[in-house]
């Protein structure tokens, strides 16, 4: 029997509690263009890695799932965030062999890692 293929993330959300102030931040914190109504439709943007995003499992204090956003710029995005009633939550360093990161919580507390290229 041949091996079967990696299967690839193909769709993700956001669940909250107050869906309209998180959509607002992420709207404005990304430039994301957000639908309306129970079911909040984020378009695709463009300049991902091809053929799609990879990822990784490692240990920590709690289960959750961390987006990777890529930024233009790492301390103006945590600043922004922090405005939209975010929170920073590291510092940016660079990744070994890698691009440098840096972490941010939405106002619900969902984890974002912010990616500069």
């Amino acid at each position: 029997m041949s091996r079967d293929w990696a299967r690839p993330v193909v769709h993700w959300e956001i669940q909250a509690r107050q869906p309209e102030l998180i959509k607002v931040f992420y709207a404005e914190l990304f430039n994301w263009d957000i639908g309306a109504g129970p079911i909040m439709t984020i378009s695709p943007g463009f300049g991902g890695p091809e053929p799609g995003p990879a990822g990784h499992i490692l240990e920590g204090a709690q289960s959750r799932v961390v987006l990777y956003v890529q930024v233009a710029d790492l301390a103006t995005s945590q600043a922004r965030a922090v405005e939209l009633g975010g929170r920073k939550t590291f510092d940016p360093f660079d990744v070994p062999g890698g691009p440098t990161i840096a972490g941010i919580e939405d106002p619900e507390g969902n984890p974002v890692t912010l990616v500069q290229q």
